[in-house]
């Protein structure tokens, strides 16, 4: 079966489409500026599920996951269109109110103006459609397509702890010590600031949201730039909260593949590393000439690293 990305990877040749393949489109606004746009669809049982999900996290969580396309581009958020499809079940209880109360709440965070959206009766998901605008100086938009052999490859925050957070929802294990984990699933931290910092310093090559997995999304990295990658298991900074639960090679996996940590992964050319010194990243590998080709090394031995993230096909 065709994945979700080769298809993506399939129209985009077909139909000569240019601007796709960022976290964002990045499109001319003025001789100053450009214009950002990301979209996101969130389905209910896909992307939350109701049993969990509060109405006001799954609005901020709707808002968050746009945002973090914002950031990976080094974008400051400026507007926003939202459009949900509600059953009939949820809309004369409040549901949706709430959900725009949790949505609000964090678009006040980041003086982010809803301008628009649509609503509509859902036959039976809640479904939710968001678009994020945002802008850059001009021609400073960071791309997932600039990295280069032997640029050094970092990460901000800690990993897998969302992916830990869905492992105890869905077990529904009693787990109140861990509940700020649970919150790393349901009220995901957009790394906005941190991804307008770097784009200032003008050494980033590449850089995209973790959003389906370190490898995964790496592997965007390197389809996109041409180039291969190798990362230090040693060296990938895990949630210490995981091994109060899993094992090492259980939290290395979740730090490797289980999506929406909504942190950034960038390179930047080895030269320019010590400009980093002040900000809270860490070095995991390093980007190799071998296009496409991914590696790992775990106890002193070099192994292939698979791409195995949540995909939707």
């Amino acid at each position: 079966m065709v994945s979700e990305f080769q298809f993506i990877n399939h129209v985009k040749k077909r139909f000569s489409l240019d601007h796709l393949g960022d976290d964002c489109a990045v499109l001319a606004k003025d001789a100053a500026t450009d214009l950002l746009i990301t979209a996101d669809i969130l389905i209910e049982d896909i992307d939350f599920r109701l049993e969990w999900a509060t109405p006001e996290q799954i609005g901020h969580k709707a808002l968050a996951v746009s945002l973090s396309d914002i950031a990976a581009m080094g974008g400051t958020p400026t507007g926003a269109l939202l459009s949900i499809g509600v059953p009939q079940e949820l809309w004369g209880d409040g549901f949706a109110e709430r959900f725009y109360n949790g949505w609000h709440e964090l678009a006040s965070k980041f003086r982010v103006e809803l301008v628009g959206g649509d609503t509509s009766m859902s036959p039976d998901k809640f479904v939710v459609d968001s678009i994020v605008l945002g802008e850059v100086p001009k021609g400073t938009a960071v791309l997932r397509s600039g990295a280069q052999p032997a640029d050094a490859i970092f990460v901000t925050g800690t990993l897998g702890g969302p992916h830990l957070g869905l492992r105890l929802l869905e077990s529904q294990t009693p787990y109140s010590a861990l509940q700020s984990i649970i919150e790393r699933q349901l009220l995901p931290t957009p790394q906005v600031a941190l991804g307008k910092r770097l784009r200032e310093l003008g050494i980033i090559t590449s850089m995209i949201d973790l959003s389906d997995g370190l490898a995964s999304d790496l592997g965007h990295i390197c389809e996109a730039s041409g180039v291969g990658a190798v990362l230090e298991a040693a060296a990938i900074p895990i949630d210490p909260r995981l091994f109060e639960i899993l094992s090492f090679d259980e939290s290395l996996e979740a730090a490797l593949s289980g999506g929406e940590d909504f942190e950034l992964l960038f390179t930047v050319a080895e030269s320019d590393v010590s400009i980093l010194v002040d900000l809270s990243v860490t070095r995991i590998g390093t980007i190799t000439s071998e296009p496409r080709k991914l590696e790992i090394i775990r106890n002193g031995n070099t192994e292939p690293l698979t791409p195995s993230g949540f995909r939707h096909f």
